[in-house]
């Protein structure tokens, strides 16, 4: 018994090595490599550059005052449609002390001038009356006494205007109401009731009140790579995809193309800007990121191949692995065409019955 024991443990023994060696032999044979195929077909190729950019409107005109102060009261809200003309704030003068003395001296000095004048008028006419002085003296007079009238309202005027920023006298301009210039929506009012302004002048830019836009215009500013720049004219569509819109697309016309470009992150960049056809139903806001897809090139129903078949020798001559038997392909050179990016035309050397290795 303890010999059948002692044979059958040599048995396993010997059978777990063989089997050992088997599956080491077995794993360190090289398997055969199967390659997949795939065949030319018929299909359009179009060619395109994207540009990154935003839709803003053609015309935007920021507000300002032409004269210092505070604004008393706002108008307008954001959003809200205006015409030129419509009021967007009036501001409330705070008038210089030295130039507001000034100005009171002056009506002072112009109310003491009239009444002298009138005296000397009220005089020389009574004594024109009577025939005591001949009526070229007399005239001077009344022409004297007339310029001081003249010289009393004006200071006034003046001094209304440093005060008021405005004339009593009915239909008089006044500078302190603000109005738009221009037909749009208001899109910005970053002033409040209270808010201490600045006016517009040669030295300063002055304190914009509002932003006004015509957003029935509107226009698409991009960049595109210098890589592509060339490749684009004026007057090619494009396809713009708005972020904020993203189950339609807009159709656009280039209008421009910068002739500088600009360095960002280390590649040069250039402007351009395109009309954008608005569609019913839709309102776009200013700022809305978008990407514009341009055509630079169309093949319509040509013999194509997924680009990443190709193989290329000293990147000038293009080659495929065409399959001649199972599993047996050889090199076959090709002329290609337009591509996508993810197709090319097949000009020649290939037909849709060939077949061409995929590699692994």
């Amino acid at each position: 018994m303890k010999k059948f024991f002692k044979i059958l443990v040599i048995f396993l023994v010997l059978g777990v090595f063989g089997y050992t060696l088997y599956f080491l032999w077995n794993k360190s044979k090289e398997k055969p490599v199967v390659y997949k195929t795939e065949t030319p077909f018929y299909t359009n190729i179009i060619n395109k550059t994207v540009a990154t950019g935003s839709v803003v409107p053609r015309k935007e005109v920021e507000i300002k005052p032409v004269v210092s102060g505070i604004v008393s009261k706002v108008y307008v809200t954001e959003g809200q449609e205006v015409k030129e003309g419509d009021l967007i704030a009036k501001i409330r003068l705070v008038p210089n002390m030295v130039t507001l003395n000034d100005a009171s001296s002056r009506v002072e000095q112009a109310k003491i001038n009239l009444t002298d004048a009138k005296q000397n008028y009220d005089r020389e006419y009574t004594l024109f009356l009577k025939g005591v002085v001949a009526k070229a003296d007399f005239e001077s007079f009344q022409t004297k006494y007339n310029i001081a009238k003249q010289e009393l309202l004006s200071a006034q005027n003046d001094l209304e205007l440093i005060k008021e920023g405005q004339l009593k006298e009915e239909g008089a301009p006044t500078n302190t109401l603000v109005r738009s210039t221009i037909n749009g929506m208001v899109l910005t009012v970053p002033v409040k009731t209270g808010t201490q302004v600045i006016e517009t002048n040669n030295f300063n830019a002055g304190t914009t009140l509002a932003t006004v836009a015509d957003m029935n215009d509107m226009i698409f500013k991009g960049n595109i790579d210098e890589t592509e720049v060339g490749k684009i004219k004026v007057g090619m569509p494009l396809i713009l995809t708005i972020g904020a819109i993203d189950d339609d697309k807009f159709d656009a016309t280039l209008t421009k193309i910068s002739p500088k470009g600009v360095a960002d992150n280390g590649a040069i960049q250039f402007e351009i800007e395109a009309n954008v056809k608005l569609q019913k139903g839709y309102f776009i806001r200013s700022g809305y990121s978008a990407n514009a897809d341009i055509v630079l090139g169309r093949a319509e129903h040509v013999l194509a191949i997924p680009e990443s078949l190709l193989h290329f020798k000293n990147d000038t001559t293009t080659y495929v692995e065409m399959e001649t038997g199972p599993q047996t392909f050889k090199k076959q050179f090709i002329k290609t065409g337009l591509s996508d990016g993810i197709n090319i035309q097949v000009l020649s050397g290939l037909t849709e019955k060939d077949k061409v290795q995929v590699p692994n």
